[in-house]
């Protein structure tokens, strides 16, 4: 079957590998507010998928629905047997960072080995090996030696890599960051998308972001949502592919001095 907003060649490749996730006919919403109507997508393992749209445009719905915050109010959502594991799927998940509570008292190796807990009991101990992997994690990231801080004690930029090493812990087959370019640290945001870019070789990638010109460079394809979701194969985009889906998203575009492009005003 081919998904509405899937090129041939997309499609051509479902045959090759499995879908990680498949979404047919989604709508979703709050009470009797439906923000997503008649959602269509597949999720490849290889994919790097730039999440765009409106504020308001169901971007977040959309998450909420992936990660079972929310019942569907229509159609589903079906998961690769690969994605199974524990109690919950194997996604990783990034959150914007003004929904962390920095006066939670719980330091920063806490907040890594909490992304193991989707397949442990409410109480237990750790194992020696996700000890060892969540340390591995945060001396990739820098901040092992910051591990027994407490997280209101951290920088932005320090919650980041605490954050993706909470995400990565539990080894997930998709990774969803929800505007990772909100962080204050913008050294460690260049070094995000290329350690992103290497990630990919291992797992999809969900990234849901506004600023289309750093993006650009790393994601394969794009869903724009806004109320539905156009899928676009490719990276290139234009200012009239986004009207034709009705996605009001601003251009950025990079020469010899960066710039931004606007539409022309109506006198």
């Amino acid at each position: 079957m081919t998904l509405p907003g899937r090129s041939p060649e997309h499609t051509n490749n479902r045959n090759i590998m499995e879908s990680l996730v498949e979404i047919s006919n989604l709508s979703a919403g709050y009470g009797q507010n439906v923000v997503l109507r008649g959602v269509n997508l597949s999720i490849q393992p290889d994919d790097f998928i730039g999440v765009i749209g409106p504020n308001g445009g169901g971007k977040t719905t959309l998450l909420k629905a992936l990660l079972g915050l929310i019942t569907p109010m229509a159609g589903e959502i079906n998961f690769a047997e690969s994605m199974t594991g524990g109690s919950a799927h194997r996604i990783g998940y990034l959150p914007q960072i003004n929904n962390i509570d920095r006066k939670f008292p719980v330091t920063v190796f806490d907040v890594v080995r909490s992304g193991l807990m989707s397949r442990k009991r409410l109480i237990g101990r750790y194992s020696s090996s996700e000890n060892e992997r969540s340390n591995d994690l945060m001396n990739e990231m820098g901040i092992f030696g910051i591990r027994h801080k407490a997280i209101g004690e951290l920088s932005g930029g320090q919650i980041q890599r605490a954050l993706l090493c909470r995400a990565l812990v539990n080894e997930p087959r998709l990774l969803i960051l929800d505007e990772p370019n909100t962080y204050v640290d913008n050294r460690f945001e260049r070094e995000l998308y290329e350690k992103l870019k290497l990630l990919n070789d291992k797992l999809a990638i969900l990234l849901v972001s506004h600023d289309l010109g750093t993006i650009s460079t790393y994601v394969k394809s794009y869903a724009c949502v806004n109320g539905s979701l156009h899928y676009h194969s490719g990276s290139a985009v234009t200012p009239e592919l986004l009207k034709s889906y009705e996605c009001p998203i601003q251009i950025i575009s990079h020469g010899d001095i960066p710039h931004t492009v606007l539409h022309k005003h109506i006198s």
